[in-house]
């Protein structure tokens, strides 16, 4: 099908485009932007007057439940979540039930998102089998498979000599591995940053070193072996300037941020609200200032949804006794363009850490409009007002932190190998 999006303000950050262009879409992939080729003929025209086309955002974390927890949510709803929020490629984590160890489970998961035809969904390996942190999972035959990268996701890994030797065979075959850098014995039934709100409020604490300790073994290992390595959701300051020395140092090191932990802080779990009861845990003001300068400099390449629908019954207990986690693929792009206002960020530059540098993270050609592209692309009306709600949110599951909160930024038109896979139809409200 052709398709030409007309009157649109295409914002593309690896080509350094921020003007008003219209794209042509012919055989799933762009045909020209700006002037129509010769001979094209469109089967559909989509009017963007108003609104911004950039590529499709990529999500470097989003669990989608399936298998084993298809309670919380299913792959179908959480896809659907994903294209309503603008979302064209996603990395999953392997702690599912089964942990995704073995490549049949892969391959498996994979078949059933095509058949879905909606997001391109790209698995992270188990780093170990079922994620024990004792053998090493058959890499080779994972990525085979189609997995992207090897995690233990948030299963601790305590034994370092196994981290050394799944470090140095990923280093051997270029495979990436990514990390969460958590002491597994300073954060043991911890649920809240180790500041004055938790003690005040008497919850159990995970101290930063928690994060520091886990982090400067990584980085180590990873100078020794020259793995590619990941450092996932970072919370912390301290954690931030660690990642900034390691690069300066020239280590092949990038991480990633939460959109929660940029906008939200320990103070709001002061009224025990189980919607912020996140991993990592919210942390201080300072720490949220760090990841918000970190951002800003280049030291934290990108951020992510950190999506993690839980069942109700599950999050409505007390907030020690709460199942973690908080929905998040719809709210990538309003949280986005909420941090870029607040610190006079450009568009063009806020949109890299959603398409051009997770893009780069994952090893995938996307992330851009270039021509002869695949035509992963999200449409969106950056005036579009609208309250965070749970009849709001394709995704099953509906807790997120900023329940009832107004936020800007509605995605219009989702396409996906140059087919509309999603189209909100209703115009919001404007300010």
């Amino acid at each position: 099908m052709n398709i030409h999006i007309k009157n649109g303000r295409l914002i593309d950050p690896v080509n350094n485009i921020d003007a008003m262009l219209d794209v042509f879409i012919a055989n799933k992939l762009i045909a020209a932007t700006g002037l129509m080729p010769v001979g094209f003929v469109a089967d559909q025209v989509i009017e963007a007057q108003g609104l911004i086309v950039c590529p499709g955002l990529i999500d470097l974390a989003a669990r989608l439940r399936e298998p084993g927890y298809e309670y919380m949510a299913t792959l179908e709803s959480e896809m659907l979540a994903a294209v309503a929020g603008g979302v064209t490629s996603l990395a999953c984590p392997p702690d599912t039930d089964p942990p995704l160890d073995e490549p049949g489970l892969v391959e498996m998961l994979k078949h059933r998102a095509r058949n879905l035809n909606l997001a391109h969904l790209y698995p992270v390996a188990a780093l170990t089998s079922g994620l024990m942190g004792q053998e090493l999972t058959e890499m080779s035959e994972l990525v085979d498979a189609g997995c992207v990268a090897f995690s233990q996701a948030d299963a601790p890994l305590i034994d370092t000599r196994v981290l050394f030797r799944a470090m140095q065979y990923a280093a051997t075959f270029d495979f990436s591995v990514w990390l969460r850098p958590q002491d597994s014995f300073l954060s043991r039934d911890g649920v809240a940053h180790d500041g004055e709100v938790a003690t005040r409020c008497g919850l159990p604490a995970i101290p930063v070193s928690a994060e520091t300790i886990a982090l400067a073994t990584m980085l180590t290992l990873a100078r020794d072996t020259g793995v590619k390595l990941h450092v996932c959701r970072l919370s912390s300051a301290a954690g931030v300037e660690m990642i900034r020395v390691a690069k300066q140092q020239g280590l092949a090191v990038s991480c990633d941020v939460t959109a929660n932990h940029v906008h939200l802080s320990e103070m709001y779990i002061g009224y025990f609200d189980p919607n912020c009861r996140l991993t990592p845990p919210l942390r201080s003001l300072r720490d949220r200032a760090a990841l918000r300068a970190g951002l800003l400099d280049g030291t934290i390449d990108a951020i992510c949804s950190n999506h993690a629908p839980v069942d109700e019954d599950a999050k409505q207990l007390p907030f020690a006794e709460a199942e973690s986690g908080a929905t998040g693929l719809e709210l990538l792009l309003p949280l986005l363009l909420k941090w870029a206002g607040q610190e006079k960020v450009t568009l063009i530059d806020a949109l890299g850490r959603i398409t051009q540098r997770p893009a780069k993270i994952l090893g995938l050609d996307a992330g851009h409009l270039s021509v002869g592209a695949v035509a992963d692309i999200c449409v969106f009306d950056p005036e579009t007002y609208w309250r965070v709600e749970p009849g709001a949110l394709k995704s099953q599951g509906k807790n997120t932190p900023f329940t009832g909160m107004e936020v800007q930024g509605k995605v219009r038109y989702t396409l996906v190998d140059g087919k509309v896979v999603y189209r909100y139809l209703d115009s919001g409200f404007k300010k």
